[in-house]
C-alpha cells in the first residue's frame, strides 16, 4: 500500500494506472494475500504459493509474483523465533535452510501466476520437475533476473543499498510540511533501482537493448531528482516520463517489487526496534 503511494514512472501507482492494470486490482490483491503470507506455521513455498493461489481468485491477473518471491522470505525471517539476529541474518538463515519443497512449491507458483516472457531455462527449467531447493532454483537465474539474485546474495541489494538510500531521503525531506516523505522516498528508491539494474522484466518483455535505454533515461531523471531541495517541483517530469514508458508498453515490474520488499523491510525493522 505504501509502494502504491509513490510515483513509480513505468508501473501502477495512484497518480495512474497502466497496462490494463489498475491501482484496484494492486489492492485486492494486497487484501487477498496479507493474512496468507504472514501466517504461522507455513514454510516459505506455502506462502509464495497460496499468496499467488489467493491473488488469481482475487484479480486473474499476475499482479504481484515478483514481489510475494520477495517478501516470504522476510516475513518468514520476522517471524522466526530468533530474535537475536536482526532481520537480515535472520533472513541469510531462512534462504540457507530453503527445501527442495519450498522450489517445488515456487515454481508451481510462478506456472500459476504466468509472468510475461517466462520462457525456457537451460537449467533448473520451472516447466519441469524441480530437483532442488529453492536457493538453488534461484541461484540458477541469477544472472538473469534480479529478483533471484536477491536469493543468492541474501538481498544485499536492498539491506545495503535501498534501505540506506530510502531513509536518508525520508530524513531529507521529513520535515517539510505537507509533504509525504515517505512517499518520495520511495520514488528516490525506485528510480535508483531502475537506473542501476536493466529491469528484469523490460529485459524479459522488451530485451536487453530496450532495458538499458530505460536504464539512461532512468539515470538523467534520478539525477535531477537526487538535487532537488523539494521533490514535488519533480512531480511533472516524472509524470510525463511515466506516461512515455506507458506509451510505449514499458513496465519496470521488477523495480517495482524490489521497492515493496525495501519498504518491507523497513517496517520489519521497525516492528524489530519497538
Amino acid at each position: 500500500m505504501a509502494e502504491l503511494q509513490a510515483i513509480k514512472p513505468g508501473n501502477v501507482h495512484v497518480f495512474a494506472d497502466g497496462h490494463g492494470m489498475t491501482v484496484h486490482d494492486f489492492i485486492k490483491s494486497a487484501d487477498a494475500t496479507a493474512e496468507l503470507i504472514s501466517q504461522a506455521g507455513l514454510t516459505v513455498g506455502e506462502r509464495i504459493l497460496q499468496a499467488v493461489k489467493a491473488t488469481q481468485s482475487a484479480v486473474g491477473m499476475n499482479t504481484n509474483l515478483g514481489l510475494v518471491l520477495l517478501c516470504a522470505p522476510l516475513v518468514h525471517a520476522a517471524l522466526s523465533p530468533s530474535m537475536e539476529l536482526d532481520l537480515a541474518q535472520n533472513l541469510a538463515r531462512v534462504l540457507d535452510g530453503l527445501t527442495v519443497d519450498d522450489g517445488a512449491l515456487a515454481a508451481q507458483a510462478i506456472l500459476l501466476a504466468k509472468p510475461a516472457g517466462l520462457g525456457k531455462a537451460a537449467k533448473h527449467d520451472v516447466q519441469a520437475e524441480i530437483g532442488v531447493d529453492l536457493k538453488q532454483l534461484m541461484l540458477a537465474a541469477a544472472d538473469r533476473d534480479l529478483i533471484a539474485w536477491q536469493y543468492a546474495n541474501n538481498y544485499d541489494t536492498i539491506f545495503c543499498d535501498a534501505l540506506p538510500r530510502f531513509l536518508m531521503a525520508k530524513q531529507t525531506w521529513q520535515d517539510q510540511a505537507k509533504l509525504n516523505s515517505e512517499a518520495w522516498a520511495t520514488t528516490a528508491v525506485y528510480l535508483a533501482f531502475l537506473a542501476r539494474h536493466p529491469d528484469s522484466h523490460i529485459v524479459r518483455k522488451h530485451g536487453i537493448d530496450i532495458a538499458q535505454a530505460v536504464c539512461l533515461e532512468a539515470q538523467a531523471i534520478e539525477a535531477d531528482y537526487a538535487k532537488t531541495d523539494n521533490p514535488k517541483l519533480m512531480q511533472t517530469p516524472l509524470l510525463k516520463w511515466d506516461a512515455s514508458l506507458k506509451q510505449r508498453g514499458i513496465n519496470p515490474g521488477t523495480s517495482a517489487d524490489l521497492t515493496v520488499a525495501t519498504l518491507l523491510a523497513y517496517q520489519l525493522q521497525q516492528l524489530g526496534t519497538a
